[in-house]
């Protein structure tokens, strides 16, 4: 009984972290190589907690309170919301996002790279069979400030779903994806950057928008699926502060067939995964005092709305880039474009 006692102190010691933190059955591969993030080092709206987003929110549908919702709305109940209408209902902010309140701001990761106090990521399994498998790690903030182009602030919205994907073969990582806007772009895992020159890939995250490059610098994204380093439409990264999202995270895997989230640990909450409406505000009308649109472009104004959860996001990839008509073009080096 020593002997076994010492054995399993000894295990316990030499595991990391991070595969401590994770729940039983997440395969160890999806562990070892998930992304760290460094935020900009200016960033104002950090990672926030997920469960959060409900409690400064109210479901509304074109701009009315939808009465009969469940209260208080918690994330094992937000489903509850496609029967009150659906892709149509949107998690308004209870206060005037312009006054910048302080629960749009996040949570400052701690030394560790945790937000402490705050589930900000969700990762999800995808196993096609064969040894292959898709593993998601999408990143929540409560608020994305798109940014400053020709001197006027456009695509703020309240809400942020980013990810990026790794593609395993046989456990060992072969492609990765990088979120960006509408789009973004695809590198094979060797030409990705490690964390300390270990396994883990890095994320960098733009300014304010959180879009996910894999090198720091100016990024322009004036053109679909081109990333160049200067531009009138341009993304800043940097090596900020650290996040690890993997340290703060619910784990799920995903049946592709069935379109169903099974968690790894059953107290994981998993039913405001199914929720296909939007995590904020609906574009503010003209007349709102608020908004502002360049030349009437609904495109460029100032506030735009909410965007929708992993389930929008297209789980069950034939490729590692989505299947959106653009061509997948996988970089086997790091450039800017």
């Amino acid at each position: 009984m020593l002997f076994l006692s010492i054995a399993l102190t000894a295990a316990v010691a030499t595991a990391t972290p991070l595969q401590r933190r994770a729940p039983s059955g997440v395969p160890s591969f999806v562990i070892d190589y998930a992304p760290v993030v460094h935020l900009f080092s200016g960033e104002q709206y950090k990672p926030a907690d997920i469960g959060a987003q409900l409690a400064n929110t109210k479901p509304e549908v074109n701009a009315a309170t939808i009465a009969n919702a469940p209260n208080p709305l918690t994330l094992d109940n937000l489903n509850a919301l496609n029967g009150l209408g659906g892709a149509n209902v949107y998690l308004t902010s209870t206060s005037d996002v312009t006054t910048n309140p302080g629960w749009l701001k996040g949570v400052t990761p701690d030394a560790s790279g945790k937000t402490g106090g705050a589930n900000s990521s969700v990762i999800v399994v995808n196993d096609h069979g064969n040894g292959n498998v898709d593993a998601f790690y999408f990143y929540f903030y409560a608020f994305d400030f798109g940014g400053i182009y020709f001197g006027v602030n456009v695509g703020n919205h309240v809400g942020d779903w980013e990810h990026t994907m790794v593609r395993f073969v046989n456990g060992k990582p072969s492609q990765m994806w990088y979120s960006q806007h509408s789009n973004g772009e695809a590198f094979s895992y060797g030409a990705v950057q490690k964390y300390k020159g270990g396994k883990r890939p890095v994320v960098y995250s733009a300014n304010g928008t959180h879009a996910n490059y894999a090198i720091p610098g100016t990024h322009d994204h004036t053109i679909p699926n081109v990333n160049l380093p200067l531009g009138p439409l341009e993304d800043h990264t940097d090596a900020g502060a650290l996040w690890d999202p993997a340290l703060a995270a619910y784990y799920y895997s995903f049946n592709a067939a069935s379109q169903t989230f099974t968690p790894y640990d059953s107290s994981t909450p998993t039913n405001y995964l199914y929720f296909n409406g939007h995590w904020g505000d609906a574009q503010y009308p003209t007349n709102d005092k608020r908004q502002r649109c360049v030349l009437g472009i609904s495109q460029l104004c100032k506030y735009t709305g909410g965007p929708t959860g992993p389930l929008d996001k297209q789980l069950n990839r034939t490729s590692v880039c989505p299947d959106n008509g653009n061509e997948c073009i996988v970089r086997p080096i790091l450039t800017p474009k």
